[in-house]
């Protein structure tokens, strides 16, 4: 027989982290000039709140409810874009630079969520939002580097 788990591990601090990243990507809409830029910012937002719709009935089952917290360290990220931005020569890239780093953090915490053992259906959400995810900090990245010119 199987030894499989049956609890749910790690899937509210990705919300709280995918939760702060959609949080910073509309207020990141509304300081940066390229419709270009702004439009990836609200897909990417879009995005986000599709997966954290996806992960909440696993939040439910790790905690007994859905997570509706941020993550401090993405909160903090924010902060202190809008700080640096104001000395920035280019504002959108400022802005496409630190929303990147969210990214990365993201693909961390899914990470760390996988290699939690987890139930099954947990580990197949699990791995469809972070193929998803990879996508985004995929395009975030080649942003990042169209932008810096």
């Amino acid at each position: 027989m199987l030894n499989q788990t049956t609890s749910v591990e790690k899937v509210t601090d990705v919300i709280q982290v995918m939760s702060a990243g959609v949080e910073f990507y509309h207020d990141a809409v509304e300081q940066v000039n390229d419709s270009f830029v702004k439009n990836t910012f609200i897909k990417m937002a879009s995005k986000k709140e599709a997966a954290i719709q996806a992960l909440q009935p696993l939040a439910v089952q790790q905690q007994g409810e859905v997570e509706d917290g941020t993550s401090i360290v993405v909160d903090s990220r924010k902060l202190y874009t809008k700080f640096a931005a104001m000395f920035s020569d280019n504002e959108d890239y400022t802005y496409v630079k630190q929303l990147e780093e969210v990214e990365d953090k993201v693909l961390e915490v899914l990470d760390e969520a996988l290699n939690a053992k987890q139930p099954l259906q947990a580990m197949s959400v699990l791995t469809h939002v972070r193929a998803d995810a990879q996508l985004m900090h995929d395009e975030m990245k080649s942003l990042q580097e169209q932008s810096k010119h």
